[in-house]
C-alpha cells in the first residue's frame, strides 16, 4: 500500500499560518522568553444556518501577539468607547473597528478582550481571508469601495458578513443577493444594505448622487432582491469638511444624508412598512460631531488601532503593524 500523502493547506497567504508548528515550551531553567498572549479561539457555528461553507466544520485558531499590543488595543479602544458613550446621550450607537491592513491577531485581541464583534474591512479578499480563519460570530462589515465582480465571491463565502455599507448601483446590489442565496445552508436573515450616498460631489468618492438615483437604488433594494435588507445610508464626508467644522456647529455632508434619509422614508414610506433607515456617517476624524447629528453608526479605525502599513507591506498573519495612515 502506498504511503498515504500528508495533509497540505492550499496556498496562500493564510496557508503558512494553518500550518505552523506549535509555539514552543519555554525551556527549564531561568531563561526567559519575552512574554507573548496566546489565543486559541474556537470558531464552531452557533446554529446549523451559521455554519460556514467549508468542509470544516470547526477551525482552531492559534495566534500570538505581544502583551503590550494587546494592552495598547484594548485602551485605544476602550478610549473610543467613552467618547461614543459621551456624544450619544443614551442613544444606541453601533461602533465598528476598522481593521483595515491589520494582522487577524488585533482583530482577536479586541474580540477576547474587550467583546468587540463588529469589524469593519476595506478589501474584499482581506475580509474573506480573515473571515475564514477568525471566529464565525464576528460581523463582519465591508465599507470600501466595491468592485462587482466580487460581490458575488464575497457574499456566497462569509456567512457571517453582517453589512455591506458601499452599494452605489443596481447591478452590485444585483449580484450580492445572487451570492447570498447560494449560501448552504441558507442564512436566517438577509445581508444587510448601506447605500453609499456621494453628499460631497467629489468625483474621487464614491456613492450614488443625491436625489432620484438614490430613490431608483433604494426601490431596486426593496423590490428585487429578496436577500438584501435595505438598512440605511452611508457617506465619507469630506475631509476638508470635516476639519472645518467647528464644535457645535453642523457637518454639510452628515446634514445632506440625514436630509436624503428623511427624503427617502416620505417617499417609499410604503415599500419601507413604516421602517426608519439609519445612517452611517463618522470616522476616527468627525465620530462625535456625527453621532450629535444623529448617526447610528461610526467606522473608527486608526484611532483604535494605530497607523496603517502600506498595503503592499501588509501581512494577515503578523502580529503587529505599524505604517502610514
Amino acid at each position: 500500500m502506498a504511503p498515504a500523502t500528508p495533509f497540505r493547506w492550499p496556498a496562500g497567504p493564510l496557508a503558512e499560518l494553518r500550518s505552523a508548528p506549535p509555539w514552543p515550551r519555554a525551556p527549564r531553567g531561568n531563561t526567559k522568553l519575552p512574554r507573548v498572549i496566546c489565543i486559541r479561539a474556537f470558531a464552531t457555528p452557533k446554529t446549523p444556518s451559521d455554519r460556514p461553507n467549508t468542509t470544516m466544520s470547526t477551525q482552531e485558531v492559534g495566534m500570538k501577539f505581544d502583551a503590550q499590543r494587546a494592552k495598547t488595543l484594548l485602551e485605544a479602544f476602550q478610549s473610543v468607547q467613552t467618547r461614543v458613550a459621551k456624544a450619544s446621550n443614551g442613544r444606541e450607537i453601533r461602533l465598528v473597528a476598522v481593521s483595515k491592513l491589520k494582522p487577524a491577531s488585533d482583530i482577536l485581541a479586541l474580540y477576547q478582550q474587550a467583546g468587540q464583534r463588529h469589524f469593519g474591512e476595506n478589501y474584499a479578499q482581506e475580509l474573506m481571508e480573515k473571515a475564514e480563519v477568525l471566529p464565525k460570530d464576528i460581523r463582519w462589515h465591508f465599507i470600501g469601495g466595491l468592485q462587482s465582480n466580487k460581490c458575488k465571491p464575497l457574499t456566497s463565502t462569509v456567512p457571517n458578513l453582517h453589512i455591506v455599507s458601499s452599494v452605489d448601483s443596481q447591478k452590485k446590489a444585483t449580484q450580492l443577493s445572487l451570492g447570498r442565496s447560494l449560501l448552504s445552508p441558507a442564512p436566517n436573515t438577509p445581508l444587510h444594505i448601506h447605500i453609499q450616498v456621494n453628499t460631497s460631489s467629489e468625483a474621487s468618492k464614491s456613492g450614488v448622487t443625491p436625489g432620484p438615483d438614490t430613490t431608483a437604488l433604494a426601490k431596486h433594494i426593496l423590490t428585487s432582491c429578496p436577500h438584501l435588507n435595505l438598512l440605511g445610508l452611508m457617506t465619507i464626508g469630506a475631509i476638508a469638511r470635516s476639519k472645518a467644522a467647528k464644535e457645535g456647529e453642523e457637518n454639510e455632508d452628515f446634514v445632506a444624508l440625514r436630509e436624503e434619509r428623511d427624503r427617502l422614508e416620505k417617499e417609499l414610506e410604503a415599500d419601507l412598512e413604516g421602517r426608519r433607515l439609519e445612517l452611517s456617517m463618522g470616522m476616527s476624524d468627525d465620530f462625535q460631531g456625527a453621532i450629535g447629528m444623529g448617526s447610528d453608526e461610526v467606522r473608527v479605525g486608526s484611532t483604535i488601532f494605530g497607523m496603517r502599513p502600506p498595503k503592499e507591506e501588509f501581512n494577515v498573519k503578523s502580529t503587529a503593524g505599524e505604517g502610514k495612515d
